[in-house]
């Protein structure tokens, strides 16, 4: 009897691993699928053989240009993008254990945006200081939301009331910082608005780089102490988990990477909000889905790029395309909570 039992356990886990390791096959190869495609498609339409000798350093007439200049950059700047928005929502929603607590929703990215906008709008800043004031406004936002939200005991539902409270004052101070400002810098402050792709450059990407880079490994290392969080704080801690350490490591973490990325392209709306449910509805539960949340995230940021360049007689940013579907699901998950009585 007690064979049978270890047999059907073995056999239900091998099933689960074998569609984390298909649908993870899956999502890469979408991937690869949609950033060749963004390499090929723009004003003009190159073939993959010219795409791939420019990207072997060949100089192919038309299409070096084009795609060293403008379509790599962007490309690249879509994929730790997605990514990082996509692993750092994951991470946020397993540890809090509730769905609404992502960076988007509870005002991190705001606060990112906020201080790129003021330094923009107010103390005409360069690049690098607006980038390090973004990147500094999201932590700050992290911080403010955990103190005020801490009390007498930590509560989940406080902070994401709280968070959705500060970045609906943070949204207010950026209308008005739009309103107030000169002409000429309002295009340069609507990309922290919106979230957008255009004018990326490679060596502005490179924080963001070294940052995924970095993160990422530490996050996966901590991936099953994250799962056990999710049980809860008292089977955590039965578990032998060090639960304020995981905390903080995977919050520094998360928080980091989705800062960079807003500091890169501005907060691509809800992609760090869809992309966790997105990858345990597809890949299932069983084993760590930051991976394939952070693959969600690319897809996302690459497709919605695509549809906002090229599906509409008018151009819109990528951020335009993933607030349109991300929108009609917060709803949705509001009124669900709501009738629930979880918030």
């Amino acid at each position: 009897m007690i064979n049978e039992t270890m047999n059907s356990i073995l056999r239900s886990r091998m099933k689960r691993k074998r569609r984390f390791l298909l649908m993870t096959s899956l999502l890469a190869v979408i991937s690869l699928a949609l950033m060749g495609t963004m390499l090929m498609l723009g004003n003009t339409i190159y073939p993959v053989k010219d795409v791939v000798s420019v990207l072997l350093g060949e100089k192919v007439k038309g299409a070096s240009f084009a795609v060293e200049t403008i379509r790599l950059p962007r490309m690249v700047a879509g994929v730790l993008t997605g990514f990082a928005f996509g692993v750092g929502g994951y991470i946020f929603q397993t540890m809090l254990r509730n769905p609404l607590a992502n960076p988007n929703v509870i005002g991190i990215t705001a606060g990112s945006s906020a201080a790129a906008v003021f330094c923009i709008i107010v103390l005409h800043a360069s690049n690098l200081v607006v980038s390090f004031a973004s990147v500094a406004g999201g932590l700050l936002t992290v911080i403010v939301i955990y103190v005020l939200s801490k009390g007498s005991s930590f509560s989940i539902g406080r902070l994401i009331l709280i968070g959705i409270g500060i970045q609906a004052m943070l949204n207010a101070f950026i209308s008005y910082l739009m309103v107030i400002g000169n002409t000429h810098d309002i295009p340069s402050a609507m990309r922290w608005v919106s979230g957008s792709l255009n004018g990326a450059k490679m060596e502005n990407l490179y924080p963001l780089l070294v940052t995924v880079c970095i993160c990422t490994p530490i996050i996966i290392y901590y991936a099953q102490r994250l799962e056990m969080l999710e049980l809860g704080e008292q089977a955590a801690t039965s578990l032998g988990v060090g639960t304020n350490k995981t905390r903080v490591v995977l919050l520094v973490s998360s928080v980091l990477m989705i800062a960079m990325a807003t500091a890169a392209t501005g907060p691509i709306a809800f992609v760090a909000f869809l992309a966790g449910p997105i990858a345990k509805k597809i890949v299932g539960v069983g084993f760590s889905n930051i991976l394939p949340a952070g693959l969600i995230g690319v897809i996302l940021v690459l497709a919605a790029d695509l549809i906002g360049q090229f599906a509409f007689e008018a151009r819109y940013p990528v951020g335009v395309i993933t607030g349109l579907i991300g929108a009609p699901y917060l709803i949705y998950l509001l009124i669900r909570i709501n009738r629930k009585g979880d918030l």
